[in-house]
């Protein structure tokens, strides 16, 4: 591992604070980063892998704890692309990863400030499995992540997660400590080779539709399979919206109107680029 990581890597747990992870290169993650609606900073993160850092504090206002904040995120980005993303999360008394990958339910585990364990011993076969993690190396180095260690607290085990990860080719920019204060990530953030600002571009500047239109993702934003998916997101948000209404949760309900409003989007943009577009219907 570089020396930078490594040095990134020690340092101690010290405010709440989160990042995704997006196993995919900016230029496939910035599209369905604005979609977010959220002020984000996206960069590289080492061969096949991006970062996305909130630009600003104004989601730590939200009535919803950190990982269900960073969660909801990573199921929104995750829920119509063709790659995972990992939300990593942290405050004062827990630590924690949750795995979006398609429509999948997420899976996660949660360590408490010393390092006690808190999740479920499975969740780390399933989590290295969706990852396409080495099925020897990284399962048994997840594994000892799920046991009790009187000398490895919550940053640890994140720095024992981010280990594993670095094998499959993460390499964070220098200062995206998964254990800093929001604040001090998107400082650092700022500072990050090839860094971007996903909200601050306009549509027609972040998603080009021949660009995206041609490449794997192609099917799903236009053409049968694009047209289904959408469908599928507004079923799928509405119910998620009534749900988490009828149990006052803010975050869940914002998620649900997330993926209604996707859902429209998607119909839209594929019956406006039939009708003005002459470029080929990418095959199903």
């Amino acid at each position: 591992m570089p020396t930078d990581a490594v040095r990134n890597l020690e340092q101690p747990l010290r405010g709440t604070g989160g990042l995704l992870l997006c196993r995919a290169a900016p230029d496939a993650v910035a599209p369905a980063a604005v979609l977010l609606r959220r002020p984000m900073l996206l960069a590289p993160a080492g061969r096949g892998w991006s970062v996305l850092v909130p630009a600003d504090l104004s989601w730590q206002g939200e009535e919803e704890p950190v990982d269900l904040v960073l969660g909801g995120w990573a199921a929104a980005l995750a829920v119509g692309a063709p790659w995972p993303v990992l939300a990593l999360w942290w405050d004062a008394g827990r630590a924690g990863f949750s795995l979006a990958s398609g429509v999948r339910r997420p899976v996660g585990y949660v360590w408490l400030a010393d390092g006690t364990p808190a999740g479920e011993d499975e969740a780390m076969r399933t989590f290295a499995g969706r990852l396409g993690l080495d099925p020897v190396f990284a399962v048994q180095a997840l594994d000892g992540l799920t046991r009790p260690d009187a000398e490895a607290d919550a940053a640890a085990r994140l720095r024992g997660v981010l280990a594993v990860l670095a094998h499959a080719g993460l390499a964070l920019p220098t200062g995206l400590v998964p254990v800093r204060p929001a604040e001090a990530l998107a400082g650092a953030a700022w500072m990050a080779r090839g860094v971007r600002r996903t909200d601050r571009a306009g549509w027609r500047e972040v998603v080009r539709p021949e660009l995206v239109e041609a490449s794997v993702v192609g099917p799903l934003v236009r053409g049968r399979r694009a047209r289904a998916l959408a469908a599928g997101h507004v079923v799928a948000g509405s119910a998620l919206a009534l749900w988490g209404l009828a149990r006052r949760s803010a975050g869940w309900a914002a998620l649900g109107g997330l993926l209604v409003t996707q859902g429209i989007a998607g119909l839209a943009y594929d019956r406006f680029r039939s009708e003005g577009a002459r470029l080929p219907v990418p095959p199903d």
